[in-house]
């Protein structure tokens, strides 16, 4: 309401007031009762204009209110979106930060020869942190490359069958990865943590995902392997490196039997900017029931050599030895039953690269494993099957591509 429609009805209620008394007493004025009339209309239709004006005021208000409290409410919902989608990236950028956390310290170590925290070419860095698993159902796998056509992450879901039928020696040959260096020598590492050397070929062609775990399927792609050298392939004791992954999954089936269970396996290998080769790799694991649930850093080097990681080129002093190793045996010459210990020279035969035992003979490893042929006799002890086994040595389940059961 106006003030001076408000003030104007007033005066017109008054004057009705006045004219009405004068009426009461005969005694009206001419024309008063026309003009309050009049005046009483104007003051109502000032009245109701200034009311509809406030009405249309009051839902204009509230209008914009609602809309400030609609814009609020967007704003509030875009905020909250930004939030979730800011999530992904968050964790990607903690992956990378993870990834690149470990490069360093496989940096520190590679350009040190170290064998690292455990003196086995590996260490855990914490639970698994697998990707890209949504899409790979059981017994299925891919191996891929990065934008330089290096092997990248590789990953299988895996099933006890495939180690199974796996059992009892390799399914395929090593394919020749990426980089691979067109001289291999023969070296010797020496292992703080062992005590032991290792004389063979420093470089090997390394599973990503081993064939004791996917099988014949291990073999499909060059992408599933990587340069590496011997200690980064099985550590420095045999269980250590790469394979220190691969028996934390077989000791998983051996535990269970049968199991419809499922392990995501997936191994990156980890590059210094353009390197070709990688410093180490990422192993995650995490069984389907959650038993295993880790994530291993494993170094690619050996100890005491320095390493290219461009070329594969090394300082490693070539480790030479007699081409024909000859081996001594005791064996038995009386028809009466008594000893007679003599000894002469017993070599092997070979056919192609391997040095094959003879019969009831084998070559026994540090590791107490025996086999009956293999590349390089000299890392191992030649001796009758019988008295390796009074040593306490067993047979070894599975080959490689230096020895085989």
């Amino acid at each position: 309401m106006s003030s001076l429609g408000g003030f104007l009805l007033l005066i017109s209620i008054i004057l009705f007031a006045y004219w009405a008394i004068r009426r009461f007493k005969h005694r009206p004025i001419k024309h008063l009762g026309l003009s309050v009339l009049i005046l009483f209309i104007i003051s109502l239709v000032m009245v109701g204009s200034s009311g509809n004006h406030s009405t249309s005021k009051s839902a204009n208000d509230q209008s914009n209110s609602r809309t400030e409290l609609k814009d609020t409410g967007s704003e509030s919902s875009h905020h909250t979106k930004a939030v979730h989608h800011n999530t992904k990236p968050k964790a990607h950028q903690s992956k990378r930060q993870s990834h690149a956390s470990v490069l360093d310290k496989l940096v520190s170590y590679t350009d040190k020869k170290s064998a690292g925290p455990t003196g086995n070419y590996y260490w855990h860095v914490g639970k698994a942190h697998l990707t890209g698993f949504s899409t790979i159902s059981a017994g299925h796998y891919r191996f891929s490359t990065d934008s330089q056509q290096r092997p990248a992450i590789a990953r299988a879901k895996l099933t006890y069958q495939e180690y199974a039928s796996s059992r009892g020696g390799r399914q395929g040959d090593p394919l020749e990865p990426y980089a691979w260096p067109s001289y291999n020598p023969i070296v010797a590492i020496s292992y703080a943590s062992t005590g032991r050397t290792y004389h063979g070929y420093l470089w090997n062609r390394s599973h990503s995902i081993g064939d004791s775990l996917l099988g014949t399927k291990s073999y499909t792609s060059v992408n599933n392997f990587t340069t590496g050298t011997r200690p980064q392939n099985v550590g420095a004791d045999q269980d250590g490196g790469m394979r220190y992954g691969e028996e934390t999954v077989e000791n998983y089936w051996t535990s269970h039997p049968g199991t419809h269970q499922t392990v995501a396996y997936q191994t990156t290998p980890i590059y210094k900017g353009n390197e070709s080769i990688p410093r180490g790799s990422l192993v995650d694991i995490k069984s389907s029931d959650g038993t295993i649930n880790t994530e291993i850093a494993v170094i690619n080097d050996a100890e005491g050599i320095k390493i290219n990681y461009n070329t594969g080129a090394n300082n490693a002093k070539p480790y030479r030895r007699n081409t024909t190793t000859t081996y001594k045996r005791h064996y038995n010459t009386g028809s009466t039953g008594s000893t007679k210990h003599s000894t002469t020279s017993h070599q092997t035969t070979t056919s192609s690269k391997w040095h094959v035992a003879k019969s009831g003979y084998v070559f026994v490893s540090e590791s107490h494993k025996y086999y009956t042929r293999v590349t390089n006799p000299g890392n191992y002890t030649y001796e009758p099957r019988t008295q390796a086994q009074a040593n306490g040595a067993t047979e070894a389940i599975r080959g490689n591509e230096y020895a085989q059961p």
